[in-house]
């Protein structure tokens, strides 16, 4: 009797195939309908070709349309990439081309570099490559055989990639008809099954293996999606995310600046500092009765950070500072030599405070609020504006509780949280729980009663929000000290950025000692939890930025009002009318110059006013003012006193709003 495998498919039914049948031959056992379709089997949730022979175990047929077969569509695009470029340009060196988030690159070595007008030429010749939907084939040779085959094509870099690659693994070669490369696979099954939803977006240069000393190589970017609608949509975010982004508004809005002397902090302008202050203020009044508002040091003796297990854990990643006298003088033993860091965080200086002085039972939970400012190191690389910095500043909270009150602490934070993100528009949520890392502190038994928790808090979370909270797990996500929940919120063009957190530690105030006294008089370990709303202010504010495009809220621009006059003769009035704007709380700049307004309300609309409020000698007269707002050609004339209060009504913070509206009921 020949031997077979059993095969037990997504509907629980198990069926026997000959050994040596191939995912193919499954497929088309299954229906010839389902077989064209197919461009790869998952096997044991291992993505394979379709012509490899299937083995014992659980078995998927992936079709195109399976969010699984993206990353094959990218990858077989990336090979086509390298065919048409090999064509187009012979003797064009190939070296290695991944799939990458959100597509693909190939680096190429080529005397003369890829120029941006390169790109349509490659994307039509792709064009003619997937027309001739020739099928992928996939040969496993020898070391000798392909380094041999690709010196004698003077393909130095695959030469190097043969050798590079462990003597236990296959060196597979995959063909596309007559072209083939090096690749560990899968591709699908053929050339045309790759679409033509596809767009090479940018050329780049790209050391050899990454290394300064190795050659200049040429990156081409490219991006591919299983339906054209798909990238039409991607392509739309890219172009709408490059008119939001934050730095390019920033400069328009006059907000801060970067340079080279302050790599990672920012140069906050007025009025950028307004609107962190603005943020910062907000912030401050919904932890009103709740919090206390702490400061710890900037600076702290390393010995405390090595207590605290940052030194071990994120010492790379901290800046370490001496006393200039102990630089200039090393070998001094009168110089104080001691090594210093400035705080990466304030978690360590919030336990100091909880421990300065006894705590009973009765006084948790200590809820400890600092807006303070931190510094972590970024590789240079890695900066981009307001969204990568060096020093930042974290909206952090510390929650000292019993074991008893973590749950209801967590759900209370997580109150605060959803509602804060529903004050700046954003209502689209994700909460995740990052469960216990491989590396981590702490016994199993303590993970364990701290996940099961937060797994019941998670649940919680879903069930009250009627499902518009959507929850989820992310398995070895959690930090070195405790699970964590992860906040992650949807912009205005569908862009996901993870901004709070609330993480459940058991191994900070174990490190330090810390305790309360419990209702025996007994010592009991507090539980911390750490938290933060917006994370970094900085990033936060870059994020706002970008989702409103810079049309920010009227109660959270910078800058709310202008005042312009038409002509001279209504100076005065504008005068008046600005003073009566700023005594109800409006920020108001007035701009009586010497030009035509209309020159003057397309300066101020670049600069994202929201409001710009023209008065001429006819409402001079009459005491109306007429009213533009930012992003509308209407203008809207109304008394004064009327505008007065429309406005303050809209500058009024929502939180604000609600305080008031509470008072009246």
């Amino acid at each position: 009797m020949s031997a077979s495998v059993a095969l037990t498919f997504p509907d629980g039914s198990i069926r026997e195939y000959a050994a040596g049948t191939t995912g193919a031959e499954v497929a088309e056992s299954i229906s010839k309908s389902l077989a064209k379709k197919a461009v790869a089997i998952a096997l044991d949730g291992t993505l394979r070709d379709l012509s490899d022979p299937v083995v014992e175990g659980k078995i998927e047929i992936v079709t195109r349309t399976d969010p699984r077969a993206l990353e094959l569509i990218r990858h077989d695009a990336a090979h086509v990439m390298a065919e048409a470029v090999q064509e187009l340009w012979p003797g064009t060196q190939v070296t290695i081309g991944p799939v990458i988030e959100n597509g693909f690159y190939y680096d190429f070595a080529k005397d003369e570099p890829f120029t941006p007008e390169d790109l349509p030429k490659i994307e039509k010749k792709m064009k003619e490559i997937i027309q001739r939907n020739k099928p992928f084939t996939k040969e496993v040779w020898s070391r000798d055989k392909a380094r041999d085959v690709f010196a004698s094509k003077g393909e130095k870099y695959k030469v190097e990639l043969v050798d590079a690659i462990p003597a236990d693994q296959d060196l597979k070669i995959y063909y596309q008809g007559d072209w083939f490369d090096l690749c560990r696979g899968p591709h699908m099954a053929s050339t045309g099954q790759i679409g033509m939803a596809f767009k090479l977006m940018k050329v780049a240069g790209a050391y050899w293996r990454g290394d300064s000393n190795n050659p200049m190589l040429t990156r081409i970017y490219g991006t591919a999606f299983a339906e054209q609608e798909q990238l039409d949509n991607y392509l739309h975010i890219l172009a709408e995310a490059e008119k939001r982004d934050h730095r390019k508004l920033g400069r328009e809005m006059d907000l801060f600046h970067f340079q080279e002397e302050g790599p990672g902090v920012v140069f906050w302008h007025g009025k950028g500092w307004r609107m962190f202050q603005t943020l910062t203020s907000y912030m401050r009044r919904r932890l009103e009765g709740t919090y206390q508002e702490v400061n710890a040091p900037q600076i702290l003796d390393k010995s405390l950070w090595e207590t605290s297990g940052h030194w071990g854990w994120y010492q790379e990643n901290m800046f370490a500072v001496k006393s200039a006298h102990a630089f200039m003088n090393p070998d001094d033993a009168e110089a104080d030599q001691k090594v210093f860091a400035l705080k990466p965080m304030n978690c360590p200086g919030h336990v100091q405070i909880f421990k300065h002085g006894l705590k009973s039972y009765r006084e948790l939970p200590v809820r400890l609020a600092e807006f303070g400012t931190v510094h972590r190191y970024e590789a240079s690389g890695a900066l981009h504006g307001l969204m990568r910095v060096r020093g930042f500043t974290q909206d952090d909270a510390h929650v000292f509780c019993t074991e008893e009150q973590m749950a209801a602490e967590c759900l209370r934070i997580n109150d605060l949280i959803l509602s804060v993100y529903e004050d700046f528009g954003f209502n689209e949520i994700v909460v995740k729980l990052s469960t216990r890392p491989e590396k981590r502190v702490g016994s199993d038994d303590l993970w364990d009663r701290a996940e099961s928790v937060m797994m019941d808090v998670l649940k919680q979370i879903e069930e009250q929000s009627g499902g518009r909270i959507k929850t989820g797990i992310l398995p070895g996500e959690g930090a070195f000290y405790g699970p964590k929940f992860e906040y992650t919120l949807r912009d205005a063009i569908g862009r996901e950025w993870q901004c709070g957190t609330t993480q459940v530690d058991f191994n900070l105030p174990e490190r330090f000692g810390a305790f309360y006294i419990d209702q025996n008089s007994e010592k009991v370990q507090p539980v911390m939890i750490h938290r933060a709303i917006c994370g970094s202010m900085e990033r936060f504010l870059g994020i706002l930025i970008e989702n409103f495009a810079g049309h920010m809220p009227l109660w959270f621009a910078p800058l709310q009002v202008v005042v312009a006059t038409i002509t001279s003769d209504a100076d005065d009035y504008g005068r008046e009318v600005a003073e009566q704007l700023r005594d109800v709380g409006l920020q108001v700049e007035t701009d009586f110059r010497n030009e035509k307004i209309n020159y003057k309300v397309r300066e101020h609309s670049v600069t994202k006013v929201p409001v710009i409020i023209v008065c001429g000698k006819r409402e001079a007269e009459e005491k109306t003012v007429n009213i533009r707002r930012l992003g509308s050609q209407e203008q809207v004339s109304m008394p004064l006193v009327e505008a007065i209060a429309v406005l303050a009504g809209e500058a009024t913070p929502p939180d604000v709003k609600r305080k008031l509206a509470n008072r009246k009921v």
